[in-house]
């Protein structure tokens, strides 16, 4: 029996002038899965996640998401189908509340009104621990910004979750508040979960499945017991990560 897939790529690619920076990439992730993509830095994981995202239209290859090829689909179209992102560069509406941040997805990816975009970015808020939500964003910590960036995310409604770097900046408190909070979503919401980190510890405690890249090229893939072992990932990659991580 063939494993069913929510999302997965054929031989995705994309170069800038001369530059391959995406190259023949079969990726894939399935509803509940927590995935992590790993790789030294210019390896192409945010790349990858533009090209997953609409952010970037590929070379050659595809996206598959549903049994359909999405791959020349926009950005705003591939999240109204269900796929999902945060930006490791955070820019809240400096404006708008923490709730009123929320409600943005709500109200432009999936329609509601006023009133019932409140409630449900008060509802996803109270989810990711989040409370006092007529603050201005200003007054956020970290954790809760950074925490806020996934409700926002998860009010696009989507089916599929990329968190770019989402741990980056918190300490190892926070860092185990956001791990047991996308853990809890993955399994209750059904989310496929694609995690960018560099941070191993977190690798090794979220993911069920690893994805290095290095190059623009997948170099390995497994668990994370596997991988780790892996010459060819600790000479390109892990000795560092985890010299880093020590």
């Amino acid at each position: 029996m063939t494993e069913s897939y929510q999302l997965r790529t054929e031989k995705l690619t994309i170069s800038f002038g001369g530059l391959v920076a995406v190259n023949e990439i079969n990726f894939s992730l399935s509803p509940g899965e927590i995935v992590g993509i790993i790789g030294p830095n210019g390896a192409g994981k945010t790349t990858l996640i533009n090209l997953l995202a609409g952010l970037y239209y590929p070379t050659s290859g595809r996206v598959i998401f549903n049994d359909e090829d999405i791959s020349t689909r926009p950005a705003h179209e591939r999240a109204r189908l269900g796929i999902g992102r945060t930006f490791q560069l955070i820019h809240p509406l400096e404006d708008l509340s923490l709730i009123e941040n929320v409600m943005n997805g709500f109200l432009f990816a999936q329609g509601m009104s006023l009133r019932h975009a409140r409630d449900a970015a008060a509802e996803v808020c109270i989810l990711l621990g989040l409370s006092d939500l007529d603050r201005p964003v200003s007054r956020l910590n970290i954790l809760e910004t950074k925490q806020m960036e996934i409700a926002k995310a998860l009010a696009t409604a989507p089916k599929v979750l990329f968190l770019d770097e989402i741990m980056a900046g918190l300490n190892s408190t926070e860092t185990l508040t956001v791990i047991d909070t996308v853990k809890r979503i993955a399994s209750e919401q059904g989310l496929g979960v694609g995690v960018v980190e560099h941070v191993m510890g977190v690798i090794r405690q979220l993911t069920e499945r690893v994805v290095v890249l290095d190059g623009g090229r997948i170099i390995a893939a497994g668990p994370y017991a596997e991988i780790s072992r892996d010459p060819q990932v600790v000479s390109a990659y892990l000795g560092e990560a985890h010299d880093a991580e020590d």
